[in-house]
């Protein structure tokens, strides 16, 4: 397989071919010609090209008309091409071909020079695209091999953790009588670790599968979500902040994604609010050009904004987990989930005072 760019050269006139060819010949392409308009549409659906260098002046069909046309085919509707002509030089016509898509225009007799350099120009930009390209594909590849990872990993360290507190706890119900204070202590120490590692173990699973989960978007009432979300909350967490809720605007967002997401952020408002005398949180949204900025604000510990870059990273915590248990992938989660939407999520905090965590989406 022929692996070389492929430009397209198009002149009824065989000198001119001859002349386009010899100019290019030490370039590494492969060059196909055509004499007319309808041998360069028939040559584009053979053929993949980089560039096309098109003659204006033509029967039949015109560089103009060929132009208009490769613009409107969705094969050829970004394909770069050059306008090569001896008659329609004038102002006029050189603005008709920069408004047919041209990307640039040369007048006959052309000095070599200048036509290498717009070719070569091309080219480097067509390797740059490639390149780009199969990095990308390389990276796709390798977050996947990453996901699969995590997820294997998490799932079969559920077994072995599901046996060790069950050990514990048939070690504390048989042997109870017979332990001292120091062995009951250090069944309660196993049992403590193991559900906290049971807790991150179930954080990652969450965080891997997000990587190959599809969205699966409906135009989501956020008011009755938030409703949801704090009655879940209260079923396992005791609080007494005073919870404020604007009147949200509704999106078009996977619903339990985004669930996900606000679970995380109120979570974590409460959390960071309980040492208060009076926690406060409040949770409004604004409409912001085409998108819609919802936040969650407490009057908890804040943090330094200095450490802001690394919030939503897995693992980083910025404050220790005998002061806040959990276990560092939350915000990640969060992140993660407003980056597949192709939204925008970000924080805003003052030590001592609080912090308000935002995230945008389209509208629609």
């Amino acid at each position: 397989m022929n692996s070389k760019p492929k430009i397209l050269i198009v002149d009824d006139k065989v000198e001119n071919l001859v002349a386009l060819r010899i100019v290019l010949k030490d370039m590494d392409v492969e060059l196909v010609e055509a004499t007319s308009g309808n041998d360069a549409l028939k040559a584009t659906l053979r053929h993949d090209f980089v560039l096309a260098l098109l003659d204006i002046q033509m029967p039949e069909m015109d560089g103009y008309e060929l132009a208009g046309i490769l613009r409107e085919e969705e094969k050829t509707a970004r394909l770069p091409f050059i306008f090569i002509s001896a008659v329609y030089t004038d102002n006029l016509n050189v603005f008709k071909g920069y408004e047919k898509g041209a990307f640039s225009f040369i007048t006959k007799p052309f000095q070599p020079e200048i036509l290498l350099n717009k070719v070569k120009f091309f080219i480097e930009k067509h390797q740059q695209e490639i390149a780009v390209f199969e990095l990308n594909e390389d990276l796709k590849s390798i977050n996947k091999e990453l996901e699969a990872f995590s997820y294997s990993v998490s799932h079969d360290l559920r077994a072995p953790l599901r046996a060790v507190n069950g050990y514990a706890e048939m070690l504390k119900e048989d042997y109870e009588n017979v332990l001292d204070e120091d062995g009951k202590r250090i069944i309660q120490n196993i049992n403590f670790y193991a559900t906290k590692m049971g807790m991150l173990i179930d954080d990652l699973l969450a965080f891997s599968r997000l990587g190959r989960k599809e969205l699966v978007k409906t135009q989501i009432n956020m008011n009755t979500m938030i409703e949801n979300i704090l009655i879940e909350i209260e079923k396992t967490t005791k609080f007494t902040a005073d919870i404020k809720i604007g009147k949200l605007h509704s999106v078009n967002a996977d619903y339990t994604l985004l669930h996900q997401v606000m679970f995380n952020l109120i979570s974590n408002a409460v959390k960071y609010s309980s040492k208060r005398d009076k926690p406060e949180i409040q949770i409004v949204s604004e409409d912001n050009e085409g998108e819609v900025i919802f936040s969650v604000k407490d009057n908890g510990v804040g943090f330094n904004m200095q450490y802001a870059d690394k919030l939503f990273g897995v693992f980083q915590r910025l404050h220790s987990s005998e002061e806040f248990e959990g276990t560092g992938v939350g915000l990640a989660i969060v992140q993660r989930v407003i980056t597949k939407h192709k939204g925008r999520v970000w924080a805003e905090a003052t030590v001592g005072e609080g912090a308000t965590f935002y995230f945008a989406l389209a509208k629609k």
